[in-house]
């Protein structure tokens, strides 16, 4: 009996060692997979702000994108002509700029990724003066042919 238990004992580790390497494994694959979208997607995203880069911008949007905004629904990819056009018009006024934005929570998996978080913009106009412009954003990444590309869009 106390032989049997021991090897009960010894079983119940072995599992719950292995469960645990298991989730190791899986959280590992996901910040993996993270990092991947950082790199690709909310880096360039970023620096298209700071850079006033339209076609950046647009870059990491997939060709068809469901973008929500407090103005209504956008599925015709109007928005990425109107952020060409904003851009420019910064940049003629000598504006400067800065985004800056966290997660407040992400569910990615090898497909999709749902990032949920806010933003601050920073708009410094060539006089110096500045205003701030803070909002929450969910958005959708999925992979598409290989790349992570924004699908949908909402802040």
């Amino acid at each position: 009996m106390k032989a049997e238990r021991a090897r009960l004992t010894r079983v119940g580790l072995a599992l719950l060692v292995s469960s645990l390497a298991d989730l190791a494994l899986a959280g590992s694959a996901v910040g993996d997979i993270q990092a991947v979208i950082d790199g690709t997607v909310w880096r360039t995203f970023q620096n298209a702000f700071h850079r006033m880069d339209g076609a950046a911008l647009n870059s990491v949007y997939a060709d068809t994108v469901l973008r929500v905004t407090p103005d209504g629904l956008d599925t015709q990819g109007n928005f990425k002509q109107d952020n060409l056009t904003r851009f420019l018009e910064n940049r003629a006024r000598g504006d400067r700029i800065e985004l800056d934005f966290w997660f407040d929570s992400r569910h990615t998996n090898a497909a999709v990724s749902y990032d949920v978080g806010f933003y601050r913009v920073r708009v410094v106009a060539a006089s110096g003066e500045s205003s701030d412009f803070f909002g929450q954003f969910h958005i959708v990444v999925r992979k598409i042919n290989g790349c992570w590309k924004i699908v949908q869009d909402w802040d």
